[in-house]
């Protein structure tokens, strides 16, 4: 069933465990995390980046596919379908698209600016029901063309942000999109202690999540991390299972060429995947 992300974080936050935000990039994406999600009984967030939403030739389209998947799967875990990195007028969008969740980004606004946005779009958000994350400090790496470096967010400006009544925050703790280096200096702890200090029962969000080790993540969750993000890794089992089918020749093979064939194996790839991370993440059998 599609809801907000509010109250499955507040769960994850009380239960001491996470939700994980599983991208979607098209058909093949949603209903192999909605499968995963389904089987393990895991509450689940879609997630979907503005140039997603693009290829997939709008935001009506990509909720219309969701919530017509959730009904013909029969889907019984919560799901939320969320705007990943939303710019402003991403964020109105979506809202009209009737996401059940929304991000702004607002960390390249100066302070002021981002608080002022993120005000006005909570006000939208609690009308309809929605739920909001809000950034602070920027993620590392890159995402949708904005390159960062991993910094770590002012946990005085994350106080300032969950104050405003956002339902999760994202801070930077030193993550980053995409692989990780070789020389990462890993995640900050100090930081994430001390921006759960200020900010409580809020639930935090970890952008970033490919590449970051198990007992990190874990220590992550104990510290107050809700919601974790995971893209790159579904890409890249899906890449590498892909690769692997063609190289084999098993497209030449009868009607091996079949789209529903070759992308098969891929599909398989990422309802694996996803399973792994839902265990790791402690969401399994929280629905």
């Amino acid at each position: 069933m599609l809801v907000s992300a509010k109250e499955m974080l507040e769960k994850a936050v009380a239960g001491h465990y996470a939700v994980g935000q599983f991208n979607i990039n098209n058909l093949e994406w949603t209903k192999a995390i909605l499968t995963a999600a389904e089987e393990t009984k895991s509450p689940v967030i879609l997630g979907v980046s503005e140039g997603a939403g693009k290829y997939m030739t709008g935001f009506k389209t990509v909720q219309d596919m969701v919530a017509a998947m959730v009904d013909e799967m029969g889907i019984t875990v919560p799901v939320a379908t969320h705007l990943d990195h939303g710019s402003y007028d991403g964020c109105k969008k979506c809202i009209e698209a009737g996401f059940t969740s929304i991000m702004f980004d607002g960390s390249k606004y100066p302070i002021e600016e981002n608080v002022a946005k993120t005000k006005e779009l909570i006000e939208i958000c609690r009308e309809k029901g929605m739920s909001l994350e809000a950034e602070v400090g920027a993620i590392g790496g890159e995402e949708d063309g904005v390159v960062g470096q991993g910094e770590c967010a002012d946990p005085n400006e994350c106080k300032m942000i969950a104050d405003l009544g956002v339902d999760m925050l994202a801070a930077g703790i030193g993550n980053i999109h995409g692989k990780y280096p070789e020389n990462w200096a890993g995640l900050s702890f100090e930081t994430l202690d001390a921006i759960q200090k200020l900010t409580g029962d809020m639930p935090l969000v970890l952008h970033g999540g490919t590449g970051i080790p198990d007992d990190m993540i874990k220590k992550a969750i104990d510290l107050g991390v809700a919601k974790i993000n995971v893209n790159t890794e579904c890409q890249l089992v899906f890449a590498d299972a892909t690769r692997k089918y063609i190289e084999a020749g098993k497209d030449l093979e009868g009607k091996g060429f079949d789209p529903r064939k070759l992308l098969k194996p891929g599909y398989e790839a990422i309802i694996d995947k996803v399973k792994e991370k839902m265990e790791l993440f402690g969401s399994v059998g929280k629905a």
